[in-house]
């Protein structure tokens, strides 16, 4: 063999069956990128569990206030007793189905007694989000976001 050929082609010396394959270190780099990439991607999906988990308790309220006024109809034109669990159109299964949907965590927030006040003239519930702050609906029509608790014994509006 020429020392031309062989300046042409380095590598005609080599053997033709050595093969490369990936060091530990780009393994390594490899392995590393995957899991801060799933680190990000539970975190999202944490925080559009908790979301959805509004929605849920928004929703529940939502059909509750539609389900009072039906009550209220079916009633003599009286709210008393709405925010009972068993009966014909009252809301307390609503307000219990929201409760759940928030997750139950054993504060003063876990039943249908502590989240919903009825008169005979008006109602209002509220429940915490998962995210931040309470939703309170009422017979108003009032719906909104609250950052505190703003319902108590007695009260009958979220304002």
């Amino acid at each position: 063999m020429s020392y031309s050929t062989f300046m042409k082609n380095p590598n005609i010396m080599s053997s033709p069956n050595t093969s490369r394959g990936f060091t530990l270190i780009e393994l390594l780099v490899v392995i590393a990128i995957i899991g801060i990439l799933s680190a990000v991607v539970l975190a999202s999906l944490n925080t559009a569990r908790n979301r959805g988990a509004d929605a849920a308790v928004k929703s529940n309220l939502a059909n509750a206030r539609a389900e009072a006024e039906l009550y209220f109809d079916g009633n003599n034109n009286s709210y008393a007793s709405v925010c009972n669990t068993v009966g014909v159109n009252v809301i307390g299964d609503g307000v219990d189905a929201a409760i759940t949907a928030y997750g139950r965590s054993n504060t003063s927030y876990d039943t249908v007694a502590e989240t919903c006040f009825a008169t005979a003239t008006a109602w209002a519930a509220s429940v915490p989000l998962k995210t931040s702050g309470f939703y309170c609906v009422d017979s108003s029509g009032d719906a909104t976001t609250t950052a505190t608790y703003k319902i108590a014994s007695g009260d009958q509006d979220c304002n």
